[in-house]
This record gives structure tokens, C-alpha cells and sequence, in this order.
């Protein structure tokens, strides 16, 4: 085959350009490919859904305003819908380090759609003229961060974390009567229960939902309308509202005009404190795997308290070892996390005058912190917490032997003789009640009270 039957010849402003044959995008998207050959990353699938679904509530709403003839804004909605649910996914190649605005992205889903509208016409369907019809890539893609992320926060992390939490209480509550020796600064010290331990697991994940859902009011005001600057240049007056309703129905999420449009092209701050957000709850769900590797550690020369569920061979070389896989890998999502929220502020600082031009990789690390948080909760709820048994025989045999329990006495004989106690116990590896009991002259029935680790765990 002749190597030029393998392209078509398709134009753009600056001029020709020879595009794949295959390709369902235009020339502008075949620029940017050969221009930002930059990671071989590309705009992430929830991205595209977004700007599908705009696209085709954008059509919609030019319909009805007359701004778009009607089979024509109808075979855009078609299409829009199609891309929106993936159907044409290896035709969006632009790599995430592009044009700053996202003019690259958004030009090559209107290409995408204008070809394949054109294709169902049978006439043709400009990617600019009505793809783009009211539209500037500076108030659609600031529109697509938002709708993504809301999307992806209302269907997907807010269940997770939800359910993660709630596996986490039922653990507390079966657990509530298990003490155990707690611990500061990895020393033993007095004791809680394991359903105590729990709970504060579970208030840290809680917190972290309330974090989330505080951000959403902010989520849901769309930049739409504002198109190239702010002002609403070659947009129709009721298009903004009658978009944000129509969006709003087809997704069953609440959005509304921006309050300002000035912001919202320009500023990138609710991405901003959404990604701080996630990076709280990622620095939450780090403290839960850390604990959870040091619980589970041993099984013979660690604290060995709980047994996690064997989940695969830890070694290639030690025949039987088990490793804590699962919160391992959820402290590595973690960190992940926490570095994209310095490129997601790095990012934000970047609103030049009237536009952000880190866009695109705003919003590549927010969805996949999104993506991340919430697997993380999924997989740390279904393959840790829900499985993990206790080794109460071990528990027990800690917290007899802690010499912090004389804590309890003082009151009684004060803390320079409760140290004196203490390290005896220590030295010679026995209770802290058989020290005692020769030290202070208490009765074996007042100590056995005074240290029953049962009688401890809440304040008196």
C-alpha cells in the first residue's frame, strides 16, 4: 500500500495537515500529537465522559435557543452521548502536558464529533461553528474539571469512604470488649480496647466525608457560559442556567452558574481545596495501614495482635512468609496522593489574568487522587479490616506484663514510687501487681482492682 493512502489531508487555520485515515480527529488534534509528545499519558476516561456529556448538553440547550438547527444539534447530542460512554476512546491522543488551557483536549472532541455528526448528516458539521457553539475551551474544560470531579466524588469516593467506615464500626463494635496494651510512641503504655482503637479509625474516616461534602457546593458551580474571558462573548443569555439544568438532570447532580466567572476561569481553587481535602484523607488512611502493619507484624518477634488475611506468598525466597500486602499498597496510593497535591497547588497558583493554564494536569492528578482514595477505601475495608482475627491470647499475655499499668496507682503511692515499681518489673520480667504488692504494701484484692486493665480503659 502506498504510504500516502494511509492519510487524508484535512486544514485548520495555519493550514494543511495530514491526518490517519483511521483517525476520527481533525487537524488541530494531529498537531497537538506531534507537538507535545511529551509522557504518553493521556486525558483520563472520566475526563472525556465529562466533556461528552457537556457537549451534548451544550448542543441541546443551542437547540432549544435556536442557536443550532435541530437535526443538526440533535446528531451532535447522538454523538456527544456516544463519546461519553467510551465508544471512541482511542481517538482522544493528546497527551496530558499540553497547550495550558486544554484547547488541544477540547478541540479534539469537538472534531471527534463534528466527523462522525457529519457522517450521520451526510453534510457537514463544523467542530467549531457547532460543536463548539457558545463555547470557548477557557470555560469548558474549567466545566469538565468540575463535572468530572463531582462525578467521580458523588458515585465513587463518597461510597467507598462510606462503606470503609462502616466495616470499620462493625469491627469496633465485635471488638469492644477486647483490651489491649495501647501505645505512645511505639512504647507499651495504658490500656484501650481494640474496639476504642477502632473507633478512632472510623471518626478519622467520618471527618474525612464531612471534608469532602463540605467542598461540594463550591464542585458544583459551572464555569460555563463565561467562554473566552469571563464576559460571555458569542454565548446565547439563557444558555449558562438552561445548561446547568439540563446538566444537572442528565447527570442527577445539583449544578449551578458560577457566582463569578472572572473565578472560575481564572482561579483554580476549589480543585485546589478539593485536592487538599483528599490529601487529608490520604494522610488518614495511611496512619490506618500503618497501624494495621504494626498490629499484624511477627508472627513471632513482632507485636503479632491481629493476623490480617494471607492474601500471597511474601517472598521469593522464604518459603511461608506473608506480608501485610494490602495496607502496604494503600500507603503507596497515599503518598501518591499527597504529591499530587503539590502539583494540583503548583498547579493553581497558575492563573494568569484572565485564565489557569495548568488545566490539564490539574485535573489529571485530581482524578486520580479520586481514583486512588476511593479504591484504596474499597480494597483497605474488603481485604483488611473485615478479615483480620485477633490473637487475644497474645493480647492478654502483652498486658499483664505492661509495667505502665502501675499508672493506676498514683494516686495511691505517687509517681516516684510508681517508677521505682515499674522498672523492677521491667528487670526482672514479672507483673507489675507480684512488684507492687512487696513495694506498697497494698492487699492482693486491693491491687487485683486497682489493675484490673478492665477497670482502666475509661476514666473513673
Amino acid at each position: 500500500m502506498n504510504i500516502e493512502q494511509e492519510y487524508r489531508t484535512e486544514h485548520d487555520s495555519l493550514g494543511e495537515v495530514k491526518v490517519p485515515e483511521w483517525a476520527l480527529y481533525g487537524a488541530q488534534t494531529q498537531r497537538a500529537v506531534e507537538n507535545f509528545p511529551m509522557s504518553g499519558l493521556t486525558m483520563p476516561r472520566a475526563f472525556i465522559k465529562a466533556l461528552g456529556i457537556i457537549k451534548g448538553c451544550a448542543a441541546e440547550i443551542n437547540g432549544r435557543l435556536g442557536r443550532l438547527e435541530s437535526k443538526l444539534a440533535q446528531a451532535i447530542v447522538f454523538v456527544a452521548g456516544e463519546v461519553a460512554e467510551g465508544v471512541y476512546d482511542k481517538h482522544f491522543p493528546v497527551d496530558v502536558f499540553q497547550s495550558g488551557s486544554g484547547t488541544s483536549t477540547n478541540m479534539n472532541i469537538n472534531e471527534v464529533i463534528a466527523h462522525l455528526a457529519t457522517e450521520q448528516l451526510r453534510r457537514p458539521v463544523h467542530a467549531n461553528d457547532h460543536v463548539n457553539c457558545g463555547q470557548s475551551s477557557n470555560d469548558v474544560i474549567p466545566t469538565a474539571i468540575h463535572v468530572s470531579a463531582m462525578m467521580e466524588v458523588n458515585k465513587r469516593l463518597l461510597p467507598a469512604l462510606t462503606a470503609l467506615r462502616d466495616s470499620i464500626q462493625i469491627r469496633a463494635e465485635e471488638l469492644a470488649d477486647v483490651i489491649k496494651t495501647g501505645r505512645t510512641h511505639l512504647m507499651d503504655a495504658m490500656p484501650v480496647t481494640l474496639g476504642q482503637e477502632l473507633s478512632g479509625w472510623a471518626t478519622q474516616i467520618d471527618h474525612g466525608i464531612q471534608r469532602i461534602e463540605s467542598v461540594l457546593p463550591r464542585l458544583s458551580q459551572l464555569a460555563q457560559g463565561g467562554t473566552a474571558v469571563g464576559t460571555g462573548i458569542n454565548t446565547h443569555p439563557h444558555f449558562a442556567r438552561q445548561f446547568a439544568e439540563e446538566l444537572s438532570k442528565h447527570i442527577e447532580l445539583k449544578f449551578e452558574v458560577a457566582d463569578n466567572y472572572f473565578a472560575a476561569l481564572s482561579a483554580q481553587d476549589t480543585a485546589v481545596e478539593l485536592s487538599g481535602q483528599l490529601r487529608t484523607v490520604a494522610v488518614s488512611l495511611m496512619k490506618i495501614s500503618n497501624d494495621l502493619r504494626w498490629m499484624n507484624s511477627g508472627p513471632l518477634s513482632g507485636l503479632a495482635e491481629i493476623a490480617l488475611p494471607p492474601l500471597q506468598p511474601g517472598s521469593s525466597i522464604m518459603p511461608g512468609k506473608v506480608n501485610p500486602v494490602i495496607p502496604e499498597a494503600v500507603a503507596m496510593a497515599c503518598a501518591q496522593v499527597i504529591g499530587n497535591d503539590v502539583t494540583i497547588t503548583i498547579g493553581g497558583q497558575s492563573g494568569n489574568f484572565q485564565l489557569n493554564v495548568m488545566l490539564p494536569v490539574i485535573v489529571y492528578n485530581l482524578l486520580q487522587s479520586l481514583e486512588l482514595i476511593s479504591n484504596s477505601a474499597t480494597v483497605l475495608a474488603q481485604k483488611a479490616i473485615a478479615g483480620f482475627s485477633v490473637n487475644r491470647d497474645r493480647l492478654a499475655e502483652q498486658l499483664e506484663r505492661n509495667p505502665v499499668l502501675v499508672t493506676a496507682l498514683n494516686d495511691i503511692i505517687g509517681y516516684e514510687k510508681g517508677a521505682i515499681i515499674a522498672k523492677q518489673a521491667v528487670m526482672e520480667g514479672r507483673p507489675v501487681r507480684e512488684i507492687a504488692a512487696i513495694i506498697t504494701g497494698l492487699s492482693p484484692q486491693d491491687l487485683a482492682r486497682l489493675l484490673d486493665p478492665a477497670n482502666l480503659i475509661r476514666p473513673r
